[in-house]
């Protein structure tokens, strides 16, 4: 049984190994791809529209009030991101159903991968918001010597994002695998429908903390420029 797709090795090309982590990767894409082409192939903006069209929207209308309700701004901006995050990993959980797919989010690897992404964005749309210098403030608050705190509460929550993702999708498929072995049949379909469940809810969780990151970026130099002009007028 293998623990991990990384295990799983395809094809070698000279020294480098093509794993079921990197194929079932390339085909959640395509299938991303292939469900995002259907829903926008024929866009119009009457009452009556396809079906692929009325689930994508649902599901984009869906993503910017969770996005708006949470950050307390305007979705647009963190939509692209967020829904490319949730897409890929709710796809791969959905497909898991079938018996030869492997999630390629059952892979440390693809779970790091994913967190470094947040990880990256959380600077790049504080910057984008309040300029290099006024991010960079943020972590020698409230004093200086909080600088290698901050920095190291950034890294840490990027591990907690990937093995928190990692550690849920492995043991679903661990789980299901031994019941397999076990009870051919009743059993691993009760899991396999526990499991999509679960999967489905971190793969939201996931999307929500990345969320939370990049708006507390975009947000904490805002709420201190807010309150400075309210004492000011209160003194005035």
């Amino acid at each position: 049984m293998d623990i991990s797709p990384d295990e799983s090795i395809f094809l070698h090309i000279g020294p480098v190994a093509l794993n079921a982590t990197i194929v079932y990767t390339w085909i959640t894409m395509a299938v991303i791809l292939a469900i995002s082409w259907l829903g926008t192939r024929k866009l119009t903006s009457e009452s009556k529209m396809s079906r692929w069209q009325n689930l994508l929207e649902v599901l984009i209308l869906g993503m910017k009030n969770q996005i708006r309700s949470i950050s307390h701004q305007e979705p647009d901006k963190f939509l692209p991101f967020i829904g490319t995050l949730f897409l890929f990993i709710a796809v791969s959980i959905i497909m898991s159903i079938i018996p030869v797919y492997q999630p390629p989010t059952g892979s440390l690897s693809t779970t790091a991968a994913l967190a470094i992404c947040v990880f990256v964005a959380v600077p790049v749309y504080g910057i984008a918001k309040h300029g290099i210098i006024g991010y960079l403030k943020y972590y020698l608050k409230p004093t200086p010597f909080m600088l290698p705190f901050n920095v190291l509460g950034e890294i840490s929550r990027t591990i907690a994002l990937a093995v928190r993702l990692f550690g849920n999708v492995m043991s679903g498929s661990i789980i299901v695998a031994i019941l397999l072995s076990i009870a051919p049949l009743f059993f691993p379909i009760l899991m396999q429908a526990l499991g999509l469940l679960t999967g489905l809810i971190q793969a939201y969780i996931f999307a929500i903390l990345s969320v939370v990151y990049i708006a507390s970026a975009t947000r904490v130099h805002e709420e201190k420029e807010q309150k400075f002009e309210e004492n000011r007028k209160g003194k005035e």
